[in-house]
């Protein structure tokens, strides 16, 4: 899988977020400390709160907080909130009908497709945001 600078500026800002579980996190913060435009993080930001991943606070003295403990946050949630999907080609991906590629029955390729979706999905799925942000 490509991740794209969509998703690698989303694990920084959720990793960011999670080394100060202790306190809001304004965006302007984390766009001066990892050098990330806060047009683009506000973006990210909006997607990761629909995720479910974020909570915004507003007002005074707001920010942003994990939406759940960091031990309970996936890197693959994070990267699928900003990417959409791990799969790494996009043919092995179903379609929002369930179908997969039309190919997949003639197709020599689609087990070493399958084979890399499973390690990516392995992988992505048991780092924790808490091991990133220690």
């Amino acid at each position: 899988m490509l991740v794209t600078t969509k998703g690698r500026y989303a694990m920084r800002l959720m990793v960011y977020i999670a080394s100060f579980s202790d306190r809001k996190v304004a965006l302007r913060e984390v766009a001066e400390n990892e050098g990330i435009s806060l047009k683009y993080l506000e973006q990210l930001a909006r997607d990761l709160v629909g995720a479910g991943l974020l909570k915004s606070v507003r007002g005074h003295g707001g920010g942003y907080l994990l939406a759940r403990p960091a031990d309970e946050i996936l890197a693959g949630d994070v990267l699928r909130a900003a990417e959409g999907t791990t799969v790494p080609v996009a043919c092995a991906a179903l379609e929002d009908d369930g179908v997969g590629c039309p190919r997949e029955s003639e197709c020599s390729t689609i087990s070493f497709w399958a084979g890399l979706d499973n390690a990516i999905e392995s992988y992505v799925d048991n780092v924790r945001l808490s091991d990133l942000s220690a």
